[in-house]
């Protein structure tokens, strides 16, 4: 059977990104002969300093490549101001919207030899929500002051889309357990986030219709509950072992998760993908960390385990599970960790232990 060809971007972005996307793509090149892939990378260009070098923080010719050439791409990290800067917005925000990328989608896990190991995914609505960023500030009438107002958009088709790859998510990740892989969970469950009790039209909406979603027939294996937002919170730290895929509108995904990261130790482990119909950018959660940019101790696995959940979205399973062993294996041994897990190891010395046990 000849080799199947995956024509893959990458966009290092700024700071580390342009340390750990390498390491995606020495893994990926590793495991092409054995799922007999076919790699085929094209360097493309993003983020802060590229607006700052062009005046554009995501060119024309990467969206332009992504859409009509790539199979899936990698994404590094961005430097994005605090302040306000004329012109620039972020890129990758941008390319969620122009590659219709609906889905963030977030694993916190622990190996399974730790004493409580956890295991769990966020899946958060990525393409609405206050994420619209429709804002605007204006004087009080009344004097007092200026006002702030941003808009919170929810709709049904994208509550529907979400829920429904949360679903899809959590049988696909039975499925695994079923082959025989060691979990805490014996189920696949959805849980359902949300703050409808003050917000009654818009996460209203939203909880309405992801439940709706998630009734159908194709899920009749999946359990679905629910919890507010704020208690949320309290329950993923204090009983994360409960929780098997998460759903939830952009902001609540988003400080999720990365809350969630602190589970596990690191931002440095946590990878993402952004998720659509029909293309994924695997994007490691981590910033763009200036304060560390080239000492060679930024830690690579988010990257790496990105590397991998986009090979899963791209029907790779196989290849991403032999991704995520050898990414445990080294993190089991604990010889070479990077500073940010305790350790001492160079940035490229992870990279090789890793590759040495593909």
């Amino acid at each position: 059977m000849a080799a199947r060809s995956l024509r893959i971007g990458l966009i290092p972005g700024d700071g580390i990104g342009r340390e750990v996307i390498p390491a995606g793509r020495q893994v990926l090149e590793a495991i092409s002969t054995s799922f007999k892939l076919k790699f085929d990378f094209v360097d493309l260009y993003a983020g802060f300093e590229t607006f700052q070098q062009t005046g554009n923080a995501l060119p024309d010719r990467t969206v332009k490549v992504l859409k009509e050439e790539c199979d899936g791409a990698l994404f590094g990290a961005v430097s994005s101001p605090t302040t306000k800067v004329v012109g620039y917005s972020s890129p990758i925000v941008a390319l969620r919207k122009k590659l219709d990328l609906y889905a963030n989608v977030r694993p916190v896990k622990t190996t399974a030899t730790v004493k409580s190991p956890i295991d769990l995914v966020i899946v958060r609505e990525n393409t609405e929500d206050l994420y619209v960023k429709e804002e605007r500030t204006f004087e009080s009438p009344d004097g007092k002051g200026k006002i702030a107002e941003a808009i919170k958009r929810i709709s049904e088709r994208a509550s529907h889309r979400i829920a429904s790859i949360a679903g899809e998510i959590a049988l696909r990740r039975q499925k695994i357990r079923d082959s025989g892989v060691h979990s805490v969970h014996s189920r696949p469950l959805v849980t359902i986030t949300h703050k409808s009790n003050v917000l009654s039209q818009t996460d209203g909406l939203f909880r309405e219709t992801a439940r709706t979603a998630l009734s159908h027939s194709s899920f009749s294996d999946v359990a679905v509950d629910e919890q507010i937002v704020d208690s949320m919170v309290y329950k993923l730290f204090r009983q994360p072992s409960a929780y098997d895929v998460i759903v939830a509108p952009n902001l609540y995904g988003d400080i999720l998760s990365d809350g969630a990261a602190a589970l596990v130790g690191s931002l440095g482990l946590v990878p993402s993908a952004n998720v659509g119909d029909g293309f994924v950018i695997g994007e490691p959660c981590h910033g763009s960390a200036p304060d560390i940019m080239g000492k060679s101790v930024a830690n690579p696995i988010a990257s790496i385990r990105s590397a991998g959940l986009m090979l899963e979205f791209l029907g790779e399973e196989d290849a991403a599970a032999k991704i995520e062993k050898a990414v445990e294996s080294n993190l089991d041994e604990g010889r070479l960790l990077s500073p940010d897990m305790g350790g001492k190891a160079r940035t490229e010395e992870v990279v090789e232990d890793i590759l040495k046990k593909l």
